[in-house]
């Protein structure tokens, strides 16, 4: 029984954090997706193995570190039909229109993007096309444990602490539905893959916990503004985690 429900949030994790087939599972309880928040971090590593595969592969065509960064970059967002993106979007527009937290709840939740969501478009995809390509060579370790870093921000987000903003959506099915102990393993786990990894001891005390760090600052900005988390919330950390432990890796990694 126990496994069957470990299964069961493995593929509700993968169908709410990709584009990958799923097969049909149980239906969905307040343990199963916190169980499925906890294995976020391994979803995570999967996509970042197939996007850093494709850089590598683009980057022995000859096309160059930018190129085969933007091609790797691109494919993450594919295999996550560029739903958080898409939040990340969504949640500068509301935040940057400095309305109060139904309004901006509301502005969310519309289907257009305005110029604040752009332009943190913009800037995020281009951090972190730009900072993959400094690591270069290192591409293989560091951009699987990047895209796990940003899915383990949502597992924290998920923890008690944080409640959702709405009474629908997919904050209000994960919220507070993972326990602290679980999130602390999952961190220790993504910081022993690190370790391991990297065999490099700045990158180690840096790329993980500065990734986690700025994603900190943003949900506690938005659950301050917002009252509690969203999926668009979540899909924000994911991309803006990501970006920042790249960077962090890139100081490090700069490549030949």
């Amino acid at each position: 029984m126990i496994l069957r429900s470990w299964a069961s949030a493995w593929w509700l994790a993968v169908s709410l954090l990709s584009v990958l087939p799923v097969p049909r599972h149980a239906p969905v309880d307040a343990r199963v997706a916190g169980r499925a928040m906890v294995l976020a971090p391994l979803v995570g590593v999967l996509l970042g193995v197939v996007a850093a595969l494709v850089f590598q592969g683009a980057w022995w065509l000859g096309l160059g570190r930018t190129t085969s960064a933007l091609l790797a970059i691109g494919t993450l967002a594919v295999l996550t039909r560029g739903l958080h993106l898409d939040g990340l979007a969504d949640l500068a527009d509301g935040l940057g229109s400095r309305k109060g937290a139904s309004e901006a709840l509301a502005i969310m939740k519309r289907s257009d993007i305005g110029p604040f969501g752009v332009v943190t478009l913009i800037f995020c995809v281009g951090l972190q096309v730009s900072a993959l390509g400094q690591v270069g060579p290192h591409v293989l370790w560091a951009l699987p444990v990047a895209v796990a870093t940003g899915r383990l921000a949502v597992t924290w987000a998920c923890t008690p602490r944080f409640r959702a903003a709405r009474e629908e959506g997919l904050g209000s099915l994960v919220a507070g539905t993972v326990r602290v102990p679980a999130a602390l393993a999952s961190t220790g786990t993504l910081v022993i893959v690190a370790m391991i990894a990297f065999r490099d001891v700045p990158v180690l005390v840096s790329a993980v916990p500065i990734g986690l760090a700025v994603a900190w600052v943003i949900l506690a900005t938005a659950v301050r503004r917002l009252g509690g988390i969203t999926g668009d919330v979540l899909g924000a950390l994911v991309e803006v985690a990501t970006a920042a432990c790249l960077l962090a890796s890139a100081v490090t990694f700069t490549g030949p």
